[in-house]
């Protein structure tokens, strides 16, 4: 898709997923810049998890107590442990007699009530020390991520105003609105969410596996054997899930971009009867995030079921393997009860891993959105020692300029132009002929591919843009005016000045005779579609801004052609005492608006055809008197 006269547009985003460990060591570049909040965050996890991992283990102690106690009431008073297993012996008990051996027993003496509140009350402080410091874990990663989204945000909205105007143009709005919002707000969310518990479930993967092997290393064997089966598996339904994930959040954009356009031009399409159209269109698109949404989240959703199923397998071996081992005396009950809670916990933090892969799939398919933004060639930088003109006269000159905006499509081919100082410069032809490209090139929202802007005597490039701008006022054909009261919106144009000035533009511009009759005058608020005022109102207030802004050149973008012939007269005026003292350049449809410019320049093809006065060129029979007598004295038949 092409506009006359400009670059392509986007067809809409690419979905083809990438490199996933890569982007995901770039989001965690992002936290340098808080490496003390991350270590002392990485210290209380630790703390928290090593406790939380003792503390099934002192428990433990606190069951073999009552175990002990209730068999020990069982046995015969007065006698030793070893009296009372050689007489469970010597009646045939083996098994119970290897039991009682392995347990810390007093025949006749029942459960020490006193050691086992003392051992429950060690266990609640470990888990109480342990949930303040998970509190602090998480209060102090809730800051660093924030901070870290805060930063990156910054540094989005930065890179936004250094992308050249080739970005923009073939960028969808609604794609890039959708990059810079929900991909931020879905990584924000994403790194909060996975950056603890994803830390917390592998640092208790580790404390468990260490307090289980202390206890079996048999039973430990056991309760890993299904781990490898569970990073296969997690393994292999993670990279199916990555590119469907990646297409999601391209869809979400395409999506968005349909939205903004449709409700932007939303009376435009209401007058050509173009709703079905729109909700087709829409309805495709929805589908399509659908249906990618719908694949991603059921192909990662499948990993947390499968977690559970292989521990529940492995609970069930560890179980009937501790029982015997209870059994046979080389456990103790305590500490069977202990191993079970450890494989139960140790297969909750590896289903919230597979979980959580799921929530990093999706918010690393943001982040490398987010960093195409970021990484986007930006426009050329500044000359080392930029030049600034001596004088401020307004003398633009062309020299031999050439400019594409695709490689294989000239536009401009060798154009030379020369605009004095105080002068008006109309410059006209048909549509794509490369008016408004000429403006860009002065503006340098584009760079030349080759020969040379001067201004005042100085090439254009080696000025730094701001000082290039600061000497430029533009009025465009789509006025432009932002969210907030009518003397704010000129005001605009130089916000150091004062009220008396800001009023004597709008004098000269003709803006204050309408505002007097508004209501609250100066102080009316506007939206940020201009609602209130009318659309040759709004183009009045932009030339009031322009005004303001006192620019030695003058650009005037087809200023007029959306106004009534009353509005016009008055936009003339106002254009007039805007350009008076000013090189002005004026690109118009309507020849009537530009008769008493000191050179028009015809343009067609990137070339100028012809240029002179009005009288002039009418005189020469050429390209401009078509233009006119097609305007004035009826079409021209196409041949």
């Amino acid at each position: 898709m092409t506009r006359p006269g400009g670059p392509p547009m986007a067809a809409g985003p690419e979905s083809k997923p990438r490199s996933f460990w890569p982007s995901v060591k770039r989001v965690v570049a992002q936290l340098a810049s808080y490496r003390l909040l991350m270590a002392i965050t990485l210290g209380s996890l630790v703390g928290s998890v090593v406790l939380i991992a003792i503390a099934p283990r002192v428990l433990g102690y606190a069951t073999d107590l009552v175990f002990d106690g209730v068999i020990g009431r069982t046995l015969p008073d007065g006698l030793t442990k070893e009296q009372a297993v050689a007489g469970l012996r010597e009646s045939g008990d083996d098994t119970f007699a290897a039991m009682v051996s392995s347990m810390d027993v007093t025949p006749g003496v029942g459960v020490d009530f006193g050691a086992v509140g003392r051992v429950l009350l060690i266990t609640l402080a470990l888990y109480v020390v342990s949930s303040l410091l998970a509190w602090l874990a998480g209060y102090l990663l809730n800051i660093v991520v924030v901070g870290t989204i805060r930063r990156l945000r910054d540094d989005v909205e930065a890179k936004v105003h250094r992308l050249p105007l080739r970005y923009y143009d073939t960028m969808p709005r609604g794609e890039l609105l959708s990059r810079v919002t929900n991909d931020l707000d879905n990584l924000s969310q994403s790194m909060q969410q996975t950056i603890s518990q994803f830390a917390n479930s592998v640092l208790t993967v580790i404390a468990l596996l260490v307090m289980m092997i202390w206890i079996s290393p048999l039973l430990a064997l056991i309760a890993v054997a299904t781990v490898p089966l569970a990073i296969i598996a997690t393994g292999i339904i993670a990279k199916r899930s990555k590119p469907h994930f990646s297409a999601q959040w391209s869809s979400t954009g395409a999506l968005n971009a349909q939205v903004e356009e449709a409700f932007t031009g939303h009376e435009l399409v209401t007058a050509f009867g173009r709703q079905r159209e729109i909700e087709a269109t829409f309805d495709e698109r929805n589908e399509k995030l659908y249906e990618s949404s719908w694949r991603a989240q059921f192909i990662s959703g499948v990993i947390m079921p499968t977690i559970m199923f292989l521990g529940n397998l492995n609970y069930v071996a560890v179980a009937v393997v501790g029982g015997l081992r209870v059994a046979s005396g080389s456990l103790s009950l305590g500490e069977v009860q202990a191993f079970i809670q450890y494989s139960r916990q140790f297969t909750q933090p590896l289903t919230q891993i597979g979980s959580m892969i799921n929530l990093m799939q999706s918010g690393v398919a943001s982040a490398e959105r987010i960093f195409d933004i970021l990484d986007a060639d930006e426009q050329s930088p500044y000359s080392a020692t930029p030049k600034s003109p001596a004088d401020d006269k307004g003398l633009i000159e062309f020299d031999d300029v050439s400019f594409r905006y695709v490689e294989d499509k000239p536009l401009i081919e060798n154009l030379s132009l020369v605009a004095r100082p105080g002068h008006m410069v109309a410059i006209v032809g048909p549509t794509g002929a490369g008016k408004t490209t000429l403006v860009n090139l002065i503006m340098r929202f584009y760079d030349v591919d080759s020969g040379v802007i001067r201004v005042d005597g100085v090439d254009s490039t080696e000025m730094t843009r701001d000082d290039l701008r600061e000497r430029t006022g533009m009025v465009l054909q789509d006025s432009w005016l932002f969210g907030g009261t009518i003397y704010d919106n000129i005001a605009y144009g130089d916000p150091t000045a004062s009220r008396e000035e800001v009023l004597d533009a709008a004098r000269m511009s003709h803006v204050h005779h309408f505002v007097r009759t508004l209501p609250d005058g100066y102080d009316t608020v506007l939206d940020d579609e201009g609602g209130g005022v009318s659309a040759g109102e709004r183009q009045l207030i932009t030339i009031a801004r322009a005004f303001l802004a006192r620019p030695t050149i003058l650009i005037l973008d087809e200023a007029t052609s959306s106004v009534d012939t009353r509005t016009e007269l008055l936009i003339q005026k106002a254009m007039a005492n805007l350009r008076s003292d000013r090189t002005s350049f004026v690109i118009a449809h309507r020849l009537s608006t530009v008769r008493d410019a000191d050179v028009i320049v015809v343009m067609e093809d990137g070339h100028i055809v012809e240029q002179g006065s009005h009288d002039e060129l009418l005189a020469a029979r050429g390209a401009y008197c078509r233009l006119y007598e097609s305007q004035f004295t009826g079409a021209i038949e196409a041949s």
